[in-house]
């Protein structure tokens, strides 16, 4: 049978294809290395676990979940935006929960574009936003991101014809894949630019807790009139370590909210209660585990960084996310990414797999245990340039 031509026409998932190379190259017996995914491999603390444990032994959360997350559940998101952030939100209204951030994501161009409009992305960026603009049979305008601009878009560039046809602007930081971050300066322009043209900011903020050397990452909200335009996508994914258990929750504007838990209604049952119960652990947990895995992953970071400009590289050394953003020699990223895999067993994620402007970049993450990214760099020292 020959599929829907909505699926005919969307890439291939890029770490899809990482994973066929992963597993070719294993069979040719190459000891892969993979630092191309962002799956942390840190437990998910023990709290959050005895908390699913406890859940686990009640009948009630057995049965169909809220469609919109439990009242616990979105209470706990609230309380801990107002911590985090200072900013309170109705649970009732303001706040959806997700079955993960990526599904929020993938569902929120069905609930607020029609065929034809359009959606701005910023490129190179999480697949997943241009991938569901087009499966809702919306446009893709791609806003590139550029080094000399700190990979910030460039909001004025966008010609009025295409403002005029837009209905949302996706914006990420701390960015996948880049490791960029924005500050409230940004996020301002972002307001604005949204105000002025009628569209919905969603914020994509699932790395905002992931940051060095004392860096915390801002909240859009934050910004003055953001209430009116934004909403924000948050997970417990990379926080907590937590991407295997499918749990997040999207905060905003209720007129956007809804209508993505209208198209959720209809399209799935809710998070399972056991997960929201070990999530409402989660976010009741303080900076303490947070910390605890900065602290890996900035030892992590600093390991890798100094193993690449050894072998003649310029990576980035990233204020946040667990990705370092590497320019390559010759500006071939997936000649670079096949070299790298097929002579020294360390798979890397080309940069033009995430968009056009991530040509000439690989992403290494940093989502192994120590000794393999040791190993993964003493490999990489021998590389000749």
């Amino acid at each position: 049978m020959r599929p829907a031509s909505r699926i005919e026409q969307l890439p291939a998932y890029l770490f899809a294809d990482l994973d066929r190379k992963r597993r070719a190259a294993e069979q040719r017996g190459l000891d892969v290395i993979s630092l191309s995914i962002g799956d942390p491999d840190l437990p998910t603390p023990e709290p959050i676990v005895e908390a699913a444990r406890a859940a686990l032994a009640d009948p009630s959360l057995h049965r169909y979940p809220d469609y919109a997350g439990s009242a616990r559940f979105r209470q706990a998101c609230a309380d801990w935006l107002e911590m985090r952030f200072g900013q309170r939100f109705d649970p009732q209204r303001e706040i959806l929960g997700l079955i993960g951030s990526k599904e929020g994501i993938a569902h929120l161009p069905l609930a607020v574009c029609n065929p034809g409009d359009v959606l701005l992305c910023p490129e190179p960026g999480y697949p997943v936003y241009a991938a569901a603009a087009q499966l809702a049979g919306a446009e893709v305008h791609a806003l590139a991101l550029r080094a000399e601009r700190g990979f910030l878009p460039d909001l004025d560039a966008v010609p009025a014809g295409i403002c005029g046809r837009a209905r949302a602007l996706w914006i990420n930081y701390p960015h996948n894949p880049t490791g960029a971050v924005a500050g409230l300066d940004f996020y301002a322009r972002a307001v604005d630019f949204c105000a002025r043209h009628e569209l919905v900011l969603c914020a994509d903020a699932a790395y905002s807790e992931i940051g060095f050397e004392g860096y915390r990452a801002s909240s859009v909200f934050e910004v003055p009139g953001a209430r009116e335009v934004a909403v924000e996508f948050h997970s417990m994914s990379k926080t907590f370590n937590m991407t295997g258990w499918r749990i997040a929750f999207v905060a905003g504007r209720p007129d956007v909210i809804a209508p993505l838990g209208a198209l959720k209604s209809n399209l799935d049952s809710g998070p399972f209660g056991v997960v929201q119960a070990a999530a409402v652990a989660a976010l009741e947990l303080g900076p303490g585990p947070r910390d605890a895995v900065c602290e890996v992953y900035q030892r992590r970071r600093d390991r890798l960084v100094e193993g690449l400009r050894a072998a003649g590289l310029a990576p980035s050394c990233p204020r946040a996310t667990f990705y370092v953003w590497v320019p390559v020699p010759g500006g071939d990223d997936v000649g670079f990414a096949a070299r790298l895999v097929e002579q020294l067993g360390v798979l890397v994620a080309p940069g033009s797999g995430f968009g056009p402007s991530g040509a000439g970049y690989v992403r290494f993450s940093l989502t192994v245990a120590d000794s393999r990214l040791d190993e993964a760099v003493e490999r990489l020292e021998k590389l000749a340039l």
